[in-house]
């Protein structure tokens, strides 16, 4: 199928230093320009972000600090980028939300003009879950071929998920996945450790995702000015910070979670 077009459509992907809009950068775009006649011409470049990419992402992305040091620097390629982009509109998968932010915080940092305005933005993961919609509902006619009556309602919505969860563990009983590495593994067992295990996004230690576990096993903050340090050690430096969490609008279990912690200072 033909895409029409009256100007290039550019998609995009960033493999990037973290998820922070404001304060990561860029290690690696890749830019995939469909021409009006529907012709593609691909550029992808390695960038240096000039700045350590933490090694919990680097196990992502497989992008490490010897692999991008010696590469030119966003400032270095962006003219590049801007005479590739051109005029054309963009699209992406949860680029509206990340690349496309990311990619103008990188053109404003350095000081260049990139005019967003007039460019249409098309994000594919929006289609996606507008038309295959990952609502209980959805779930119940994939897993299940039935329509979800009284939807809402409390004892139709449990009995339904109930039923899902059973046909998940038929449907994929024994069915293996190879991540992108080669390393092949059985997700869905039925064993209820695996399957919590499988179903944490991740190392939460408060339920908002406020206070999370680093690579070492130690809380650190998941946002803020102290984003990504001990939470024992910013309670130590400026005891003002757990007055200012407690008094402000966070979840009560977090206030807990850091209560918890900070007490565990004292002993």
């Amino acid at each position: 199928m033909k895409i029409n077009l009256n100007k290039p459509l550019v998609f995009l992907d960033l493999e990037t230093t973290g998820l922070s809009v404001g304060s990561d950068r860029i290690v690696e775009i890749s830019l995939l320009k469909v021409n009006i006649d529907n012709s593609t011409e691909t550029l992808t470049k390695r960038v240096n972000p000039e700045m350590p990419i933490p090694a919990v992402v680097s196990a992502i992305h497989g992008i490490f600090d010897k692999d991008v040091s010696n590469e030119p620097t966003f400032k270095e390629l962006a003219p590049q980028f801007i005479k590739f982009i051109g005029n054309g509109d963009f699209a992406g998968f949860n680029s509206n939300k990340f690349d496309i932010p990311i990619l103008l915080e990188e053109f404003l940092r350095v000081e260049i003009e990139f005019d967003i305005d007039g460019r249409k933005l098309i994000d594919v993961q929006n289609i996606f879950h507008l038309m295959e919609p990952r609502n209980l509902r959805a779930a119940y006619k994939f897993y299940c071929s039935k329509t979800l009556e009284n939807a809402h309602s409390a004892e139709a919505d449990v009995k339904a998920t109930y039923e899902i969860f059973l046909a998940q563990l038929q449907r994929y009983e024994g069915l293996k996945l190879t991540d992108e590495k080669g390393n092949v593994t059985e997700p869905v067992v039925n064993n209820i450790q695996k399957l919590s295990e499988l179903s944490s996004k991740s190392r939460n230690v408060d339920l908002a995702g406020r206070i999370v576990f680093n690579e070492g096993g130690i809380p650190v903050f998941s946002f803020g000015k102290h984003k990504d340090k001990a939470v024992v050690e910013v309670f130590t430096k400026e005891p003002s910070y757990y007055n200012w969490m407690m008094q402000g609008d966070f979840p009560l279990y977090t206030k807990r979670v850091i209560t918890k912690l900070r007490l565990g200072m004292k002993q």
